[in-house]
Parts: C-alpha cells; structure tokens; sequence
C-alpha cells in the first residue's frame, strides 16, 4: 500500500462553480497509483466540493441559483456579518454542501461518470485562493 498526499491552491475571479477536474486528474496520474482510494479536502469554510454535471453549464447555473435562493444575502437576516454581507450565506451554502469528497481510483484515474466533473463551489464574491487538500492510498 502506498500513499501520496498534496495541495492544490485554486484562485476562484468569485462566486460559482469552478472546475478543478483536470488538475485533480493530473496529480492522480501522475502519483503511478492505479488502484485506490482519493481523498480531497477543502480547507475552508466559505467554499465546498461537490461532483457534478460537466456538460451542460445551465445545470451549474441553476444550482448556483438555488443556493442563492436558500442562503440569500441579506444584512438584516443574520448576526455574522464580519467580512461582508456574503460571509454568513457562503457558511450557510457551505454546510449545505461538503468539504470533503472520496472517490475511488481505478485504473490511474478516479472514477467519475460519463458527465461528472469535480467542481470548488466559491460562495463568496471576492476572488480567493483556496486549498485543496488531496491523499489517495492504494497500490
């Protein structure tokens, strides 16, 4: 058994889902382990991981939509404001979501389906860097 761990710092222009697939991809392959487990980890908590629809943008847009809908921004409707008014909805859309994605890896790649790509959700508006913490066990 063999383990390889990295971070990846993805700078987000703000708000949306951003896809971090191929660079995932890349580290993986580049690992030579085919056959494992891949953990990422997002290391905040204003922004969160999710798998999702890569083929069709309108299915990215509704869904960043939604949770704009469920965790609106409005100064009045929370105490946390510290960082802006974008700060306690980006906690809120992030709780809802996960920081945390497992996937397996077969044959040197992880194992995503025919239209799934692996997407930092950005919550807040500034532009960010962000840290993505990878660790795959497997042979």
């Amino acid at each position: 058994m063999r383990q390889a761990t990295t971070t990846l710092t993805i700078e987000t222009p703000g708000q949306g889902l951003h896809d971090v697939t191929s660079p995932i991809l890349r580290w993986v392959q580049a690992s030579g382990i085919v056959v494992g487990l891949l953990t990422i980890f997002c290391q905040h908590t204003s922004a969160s991981l999710l798998i999702q629809e890569n083929a069709a943008p309108a299915a990215r847009r509704d869904l960043e939509t939604y949770f704009a809908g469920i965790a609106p921004e409005d100064r009045h409707r929370y105490e946390h404001d510290e960082e802006g008014p974008d700060d306690m909805p980006a906690h809120l859309r992030a709780a809802l979501t996960a920081v945390q994605l497992s996937i397996p890896v077969i044959d040197g790649a992880p194992c995503l389906g025919t239209w799934q790509g692996i997407y930092l959700f950005e919550h807040r508006r500034a532009a960010h860097a962000r840290r993505l913490v990878l660790h795959l066990l497997g042979e």
